[in-house]
């Protein structure tokens, strides 16, 4: 591999001694790593029955992540369109595993896509809590929503915003906030050659202008005891160390919590910040010191390309007592998701009417939420006014859905989960519909009015028709069991890859079962994939065409 003249004089120039180990990592072969979704599947009962089985090894610093031989191509496997695994790089995933999300907390992954930290945190919070997932690049917010998606996730927002634009909404608001920050990339060189191109058209000072500015509006959303972990995938101390020593001086309630060198990781190098610098602009020598308790993964030596990880905790403030209090959770909150005035919080315009990020509306409505659904933070049953409701609706149902109470997306999506789910009314969130899009959003959420929203919870179906078509992403976030109709194929078969690939089946009276016509949850040895609709012993496809196997 040829490196640029410039990367490698910096390197000799950091490194020393140890440039020589350093540039022989090039020419050896890249790790490939996997990560199983622990939504859907435990990870050793996975492996154990899964073809690749035999060939993986564990990565130590994650839960559930092991290494692939790149030969065995898991991409192309049914199991990955079910959402049972997520490919990626090794190193890419220590990040995560040193936030420690835990189930019930708010966590912010504030630069998001493509979305293999957030699925990753996800997995950690095991659907409870609230996990806000941004990226400022509204194209690659649409691969973060993919893969949010795919992975089954219930609890998730996902925003294409500015730092600046979510702190003066979630201001010390977050348990947890992950800043994979945007660098100049150095530690993918060997895992994407084109990374070396990127790298030499920008600079290393204008990724750390930005970084800095992130990493600010980043602390102002930590609540007091929260944890803020910093990571990229390069190697400039200007990215690394010196930011975290420049975040330190502007925010004296911020401290680094050491982490343990283990694995083949390395400390952080505070001389590479320059003791110089001590004294100035409030950065003194204890804390450049400090920098040692953050962590470098080089590739020589840990199995997996460069990374820079540090792991930073807000002060709690004292309470009356004088102790730390680092707050409740989500879980358990009796919050209503209403502002300060008492109003329903809704999502409203910004200058007239914007298109929605979500694909295909032409503007955002206001939120109607269906308090009867869930309300102050208490799961309510189906009340005799809903069993009324679904009584209309079914008797509405020999027009289409078009008229009366089924005109309503959220009637018209009560009426699907009546006749297709089993025990969607004891699902955790309120029911709100952005037009005919109708989500259930986790509890606890400030008001959205003016952030550009892509998804606006759990993207359950739209209305749009006047009858309910639920989604993809309703499909993956399923359990086999909350589905009335399923259609289960086998992952070695061939049937379950004519599906993937938009095929109508032929299934005969014993495989369409008993449940008659309608929407069907189809499976991967057990996991959804999708739905098909059962017509007179066919599965007709609707998997959408964007989720197809090529």
């Amino acid at each position: 591999m040829k490196l640029p003249e410039r990367f490698v004089e910096k390197m000799r120039r950091l490194l020393g001694p140890e440039a020589e180990a350093f540039f022989a990592s090039y020419d050896r072969p890249r790790h490939y790593g996997l990560r199983v979704n622990g939504l859907k599947a435990e990870p050793e009962q996975w492996r154990a029955g899964s073809p690749f089985g035999g060939r993986l090894a564990p990565v130590p610093w994650a839960k559930g992540a092991y290494y692939y031989d790149g030969e065995d191509r898991p991409g192309k496997h049914p199991h990955y369109y079910a959402g049972l695994y997520y490919i990626q790089e090794p190193s890419a995933m220590a990040p995560a595993e040193l936030l420690d999300p835990k189930p019930g907390d708010r966590v912010l992954d504030l630069c998001a896509a493509p979305g293999g930290k957030s699925t990753q945190i996800a997995s950690l919070l095991q659907g409870q809590g609230v996990l806000v997932a941004n990226d400022n690049a509204g194209e690659r917010t649409k691969a973060l929503a993919k893969n949010i998606e795919r992975a089954g996730v219930r609890n998730a927002v996902i925003t294409n915003e500015e730092p600046a634009a979510l702190a003066a909404r979630f201001a010390g608001w977050f348990d947890r906030v992950l800043v994979d920050a945007p660098c100049s990339g150095e530690g993918m060189f060997r895992k994407d050659e084109s990374m070396i191109a990127e790298w030499e058209k920008h600079s290393v000072e204008r990724y750390a202008v930005m970084q800095r500015d992130i990493l600010r509006h980043a602390a102002a959303m930590l609540k007091p005891g929260g944890t803020l972990v910093y990571s990229t995938c390069t190697f400039s101390p200007e990215e690394n160390e010196a930011q975290i020593a420049a975040l330190l001086a502007d925010d004296p309630k911020l401290e680094i919590v050491p982490v343990a060198h283990a694995y083949g990781w390395s400390p952080g190098r505070p001389e590479w910040v320059g003791m110089a610098a001590a004294g100035q602009d409030g950065i003194d020598a204890d804390k450049l010191a400090g920098l040692a308790g953050t962590v470098r993964l080089w590739p020589h030596r840990t199995e997996g390309e460069g990374h820079y990880v540090a792991v930073l905790r807000r002060r709690p403030e004292p309470d009356a007592d004088g102790q730390g209090e680092a707050g409740e959770r989500i879980a358990g909150r009796e919050e209503s998701g209403r502002d300060e005035a008492g109003r329903e919080e809704r999502i409203g315009r910004r200058s007239g009417r914007r298109a929605e990020r979500n694909g295909g509306n032409s503007g955002y409505e206001a939120a109607r939420p269906h308090a009867g659904f869930k309300n102050g933070g208490k799961t309510d049953k189906f009340s005799r006014r809903d069993g009324a409701l679904y009584g209309r609706l079914r008797k509405d149902s020999t027009d289409g859905g078009r008229n009366g109470l089924a005109s309503d997306p959220i009637a018209c999506w009560m009426a699907f989960a009546r006749d297709h789910l089993r025990g969607a009314e004891r699902w955790e969130g309120r029911l709100v519909n952005y037009g005919s899009r109708v989500y259930l959003q986790p509890d606890g959420l400030p008001g959205l009015d003016g952030l550009k929203v892509v998804r606006a919870g759990w993207y359950l179906g739209d209305a749009a028709r006047g009858r309910f078509e639920p989604s993809q992403a309703l499909a993956m976030g399923l359990k086999a069991e909350e589905a009335v109709r399923t259609v289960a194929f086998d992952s070695s078969g061939t049937d379950i890859v004519r599906y993937l690939k938009g095929e109508t089946i032929h299934l005969g009276a014993d495989r369409a079962g008993s449940g008659g016509n309608g929407y069907a949850l189809v499976l991967a040895d057990g996991h959804p994939v999708g739905w098909g609709k059962i017509a007179d012993g066919m599965l007709k496809n609707a998997l959408p065409a964007g989720w197809r196997m090529i």
